[in-house]
């Protein structure tokens, strides 16, 4: 039975990889890109298309690159597609690559957020995996600085594993609502560099018959005790971004303070500035997030 391993990588073999020519020039570039971007992800996940005009030294039209995750899904796609007409009036030319282009090399760079839950919705669909936010924490100072420590999981599998990113940003002295804004943008950038850590240690293997098992990197599992000091201590100090937005909005408050709504105001912060106490005490945050 053939098996092959998909990692949360950018694949980096030239047998993955597919070269498309003779593609007509009477049509344009997006139309060609989304044809042929179609025709082949329906062999399987495609990492990478790309549409380039032909040499001004040849005939007038375009080629196409095509790389897949999985090498069996490129050979499939080439014997299939090779010598058809796929959209155009004269058949194409379908090659596996022989050698590794420059434009073709990422040195095994991990996937982007968007292409870990592109792949993983792919393989395993839309229920096959979840992830559990165990610890989201920040401070700040001049800095804003965040941990988060995540448990992805793949129910249908027994398989769980966890990822943990730490991020910092320089900011300005700047009005309330645009700290919160940055607040809630270090948030989400720090839970998805989690997610693409944790992603970073699965392994998909595909077999034969269509069925796909998730696998975990042997040794790179983060464990729960393993929580590294830098997320333990923003999650220390994660009430000092709080305070910083309750001095700084006072400034606020005090120039509303003879209006009627002056005193609703103060009291709002003073109420959220408990909410947040308490809610830290707990020390983490234990809600799903769907893997949608």
């Amino acid at each position: 039975m053939e098996v092959d391993i998909i990692e949360f990588k950018a694949p980096t073999e030239s047998n993955k990889a597919l070269f498309i020519w003779d593609l007509q020039a009477g049509y344009s570039h997006a139309y060609i890109y989304e044809r042929v971007f179609s025709a082949f992800s329906s062999f399987g996940p495609l990492f990478l298309v790309k549409v380039l005009p032909n040499s001004p030294s040849v005939s007038p039209g375009f080629y196409s690159l095509v790389k897949f995750y999985c090498s069996r899904h490129a050979l499939q796609a080439q014997r299939s597609t090779d010598g058809t007409l796929l959209f155009q009036s004269t058949p194409v030319k379908v090659r596996l690559s022989t050698r590794q282009a420059p434009f073709l090399q990422f040195d095994n760079q991990l996937l982007s957020h968007s292409r870990c839950l592109e792949l993983a919705n792919h393989c395993l669909g839309f229920n096959g995996w979840s992830t559990r936010i165990i610890n989201v924490s920040g401070r700040s100072q001049t800095t804003l600085r965040y941990g988060c420590l995540l448990e992805l999981s793949f129910p249908q599998h027994g398989v769980s594993t966890r990822g943990v990113a730490v991020i910092e940003e320089t900011f300005s002295l700047s009005g309330p609502a645009v700290c919160m804004q940055k607040h809630s943008k270090l948030q989400r950038w720090v839970r998805d560099k989690a997610l693409v850590h944790a992603f970073s240690s699965v392994l998909l293997i595909l077999l034969g018959d269509g069925r796909v098992m998730v696998e975990l990197r042997p040794g790179d599992q983060l464990r729960l005790e393993d929580q590294p000091d830098e997320v333990i201590k923003v999650q220390i100090e994660y009430i000092l971004f709080y305070v910083f937005i309750y001095v700084h909005t006072s400034t606020y408050t005090c120039e509303c303070i003879h209006r009627k709504r002056g005193r609703a105001i103060r009291i709002y912060i003073y109420i959220y500035i408990i909410c947040v106490c308490v809610h830290i005490n707990t020390h983490r945050i234990c809600y799903c997030v769907s893997s949608r």
